[in-house]
């Protein structure tokens, strides 16, 4: 994990910039939103999409574990450089952040 508190470190392309406190083989990630709605996710993911901001899913088979009660919440991942517009474009479709 990188040194600031929520970020993940994935693999760097060469196309993609180092920034914060992570190293010069990888960038950060930030969480954007988190919840058990499986709709909300695809809906802030088409948004994304969209305005062309990449983002990362994590925790899609967590209901295999649950027995798909909707227990664990999804965690939707963006690039640390990309966060602010991400946070913006949710906030302009009045989705909550959880934040």
């Amino acid at each position: 994990f990188c040194a600031a508190s929520r970020f993940i470190p994935v693999p760097l392309s060469s196309s993609l910039s180092t920034r914060g406190p992570c190293r010069a083989y990888t960038f950060c990630m930030k969480l954007l939103i988190s919840t058990t709605d499986p709709t909300v996710i695809a809906f802030a993911q088409a948004l994304l999409d969209g305005e062309g901001i990449d983002s990362f899913l994590m925790d899609v088979h967590m209901s295999a574990l649950e027995g798909g009660i909707g227990l664990f919440p999804r965690r939707l991942m963006v690039a640390d450089r990309d966060h602010f517009r991400a946070r913006s474009v949710l906030k302009d479709n009045d989705i909550p952040d959880g934040q």
